[in-house]
């Protein structure tokens, strides 16, 4: 399964291991940048990680960066993208099973490499549940077309 990673510079460091952590598990890792911890913005690693995903390039995302808030908020300006903030295993396990998250988005600041290994651990295993959540999901999608839901 191929993995599309990136990141700001606030978000190198757990990006880097992160990928390292997926290359270990066998995982394919496409890694969108930046290679450095040389300040960049954020909004361009969000967007990349959610475009390679929604291109159908890599079956899901991982955006870092300081807080994971920003590149979250980039993701989900790509339509198709549905990128959920991730603080713990927990947060991956519902954004997985109850919105169907494609994008699994981090903040260096805020989650510890070894949680955020075992959310993204958490998030690639889990799928999705359907049922009622399907709905929403599709409501989710109309949104991404300006409609109203």
């Amino acid at each position: 399964m191929k993995i599309a990673i990136g990141s700001d510079h606030a978000g190198f460091l757990l990006k880097e291991a992160l990928k390292a952590w997926l290359a270990t598990q066998d995982y394919e890792v496409e890694d969108l940048g930046t290679y450095s911890a040389e300040r960049v913005d954020y909004p361009h690693f969000g967007a990349a990680v959610a475009k390679a995903v929604v291109a159908g390039r890599a079956k899901f995302g991982v955006a870092v960066c300081g807080s994971g808030q920003g590149v979250c908020m980039a993701a989900n300006k790509v339509p198709g993208a549905r990128g959920g903030f991730i603080r713990d295993v927990n947060d991956a396990e519902m954004t997985r099973r109850h919105n169907n998250a494609n994008v699994a988005c981090f903040g260096e600041t805020v989650t510890s490499e070894r949680v955020a290994i075992d959310a993204l651990h958490m998030f690639l295993t889990t799928d999705f549940d359907g049922g009622r959540h399907t709905a929403r999901v599709a409501q989710l999608g109309l949104l991404d077309q300006g409609e109203p839901v």
